[in-house]
């Protein structure tokens, strides 16, 4: 879960030849493959686009995610089994005066340290859903390719090291229970280039040349708390590495220098994925990748997307399923859902998107914890608006602990939220967008897309408005109370359809108001009813 680069330019040497020859035999092909769902999906681009977002998704607009796993267990932020093993870094400085050196007490040992002893999921969900969300999401596995549940395929998973938990299967049943549509992430496509540099060594200092971890081999366990597990399983290490080039190294998208993936290593991605589909039925696939994971030097994520498609046509009589995706072209965006790493649309899109983002750093840091860094529930309700009138969902992380618990400073944040949205989320819940997104000075100061998103941080103002609609009313959410006086004029609902009544939803209080060309003019309350965002409901032929 950080920046990465766009793609660009075109595939070159192994890869370009691999994508070729993949392309050449799958690609439109209609090829069955063995334990696939059979059905109208083919793992191809253009039969995908059959696909038609389900309104469940389309209705729900609010998620929560626990983007928890092994590397929350320091508590020391973002991509913590890559960055300890960069001499320098402060993941690396921390692991050292915590853990020692990583030829010693590589990230393996980290997951052998993680209990989660304190995780109630029961809890956890039942707070979401008080606060609104209509889906929850649990993270399956990180770049660190540490499976949160069991399967044959890999096991290094959570039942058999660490927790010694189906943590998957608590959070299903918990999202259940609570009546929620359930999620999971997946992010392990990546592991065969983000862990490269665990096989590397310090450059300096007293353990100079002596290579870290990721190198070593089931045999090398004899005696240890890991025999009989290989190390490889995990670290995916034995293939020479990635070519940096001059403005770094563009792995992310299997180019300029990537180490290309071997057929046994997306073979077997693919059939862990298939295990997760298929032991825990999840409405909900979220990836993070460019596209579907491992494309386009595999069809691996094209297989998945059929099989998942075709699987909740059987199960269902229609589609319910719903997979997101990072950086799409405009065929991608007819076949899954765009989703936007931290960031937003400047438009109102045609089709369903979302945007994730986290109330801190995407794994839990306790830097962020002390330093009071968390977003403000303020700021999550108004990307929330801001989303929904462009056509969007939020999907919203809040960073758990090792232990499995968030901390008071989250849970006051989430229960702010849960007072907003039970007041107004008659604006959010089952809306459709209006003819205009919003108003507002705060679209002056639009900042673009970068990479797969990457813009949020608006900072709104009284004056800033977002629309949504529902049953023939209009929704105006406004982002901040007037200090210039009790009036609000919104110029996008002017004389072209009569206004009959405008109601503040807050209170349910009647408000005076007076319809010319120049807009509708609300006479408001002398004081703000709650705070954050204020919702009038405008009745009349103005939908």
């Amino acid at each position: 879960m950080k920046r990465r680069s766009l793609i660009k330019g075109t595939l070159t040497g192994a890869a370009s030849l691999y994508l070729a020859k993949l392309q050449a035999q799958t690609i439109g092909s209609g090829l069955a493959y063995d334990g696939m769902a059979k059905g109208p999906f083919l793992p191809s681009w253009n039969s995908l686009e059959q696909y038609q977002v389900p309104d469940w998704f389309r209705d729900a607009k609010f998620g929560l995610w626990a983007h928890w796993g092994p590397q929350c267990q320091p508590e020391y932020g973002d991509w913590y089994a890559k960055g300890m093993y960069e001499e320098g870094s402060s993941a690396y400085k921390y692991h050292l005066k915590t853990y020692g050196h990583p030829s010693k007490f590589g990230f393996k040992d980290v997951i052998n340290e993680w209990k989660a002893d304190k995780w109630d999921p029961a809890e956890l969900v039942s707070l979401y859903k008080e606060a609104g969300a209509k889906y929850f999401v649990a993270l399956a596995n990180h770049h660190d390719n540490f499976d949160l549940y069991p399967n044959k395929y890999q096991k290094w998973n959570s039942t058999n090291i660490g927790p010694k938990k189906d943590l998957i299967k608590g959070w299903e049943k918990a999202a259940r229970d609570n009546g929620l549509r359930f999620g999971v992430s997946v992010h392990a496509a990546h592991a065969w280039t983000w862990y490269e540099p665990s096989q590397g060594a310090d450059k300096t200092g007293p353990m100079a040349g002596v290579h870290y971890d990721g190198n070593i081999q089931k045999g090398d366990g004899k005696g240890k708390w890991w025999e009989g597990y290989d190390p490889q399983e995990l670290y995916s290490q034995r293939h020479p590495l990635s070519v940096p080039y001059k403005d770094g190294l563009q792995q992310w998208d299997w180019k300029d220098g990537a180490s290309i993936p071997s057929k046994a290593y997306n073979e077997k991605f693919l059939k862990r994925t298939l295990a997760l589909l298929d032991n825990y039925d999840p409405d909900l696939v979220y990836f993070d990748d460019t596209a579907l994971p491992l494309w386009p030097v595999s069809d691996v994520g094209l297989k998945i997307a059929a099989h998942m498609y075709n699987n909740s046509l059987k199960k269902h009589g229609k589609m319910e399923a719903v997979i997101t995706g990072k950086i799409l072209d405009e065929q991608q965006r007819k076949c899954i859902v765009w989703d936007i790493e931290r960031g937003h649309s400047n438009r109102i899109e045609p089709l369903p998107w979302q945007t994730c983002t986290c109330i801190g750093n995407w794994h839990y840091d306790k830097r962020v914890y002390e330093g009071n860094k968390y977003k403000s529930a303020a700021t999550v309700v108004h990307m929330l608006a801001d989303v929904v009138s462009k056509n969007g969902n939020l999907l919203l992380s809040v960073p758990v602990k090792g232990n499995g618990t968030i901390d008071e400073k989250e849970r006051a944040i989430v229960q702010q939220i849960t007072a907003w949205t039970k007041q107004n989320g008659e604006a959010i819940y089952g809306t459709r967008p209006w003819k205009v997104f919003g108003e507002g000075p705060a679209m002056e100061n639009v900042k673009p897309l970068k990479e797969q998103g990457y813009n949020e941080g608006t900072v709104y103002k009284a004056g800033d408005i977002r629309f949504t609609t529902k049953n023939n009313a209009l929704y105006a959410i406004l982002l901040g109370w007037p200090q210039d006086g009790n009036q609000i004029n919104i110029k996008s609902v002017g004389a072209g359809g009569k206004v009959e009544k405008v109601t503040l939803i807050a209170n349910g209080s009647s408000l005076k108001f007076e319809q010319s060309g120049q807009g509708l003019k609300v006479q408001l309350p002398a004081e703000a009813p709650g705070t954050m965002a204020y919702v009038l409901k405008i009745e009349g032929a103005v939908v």
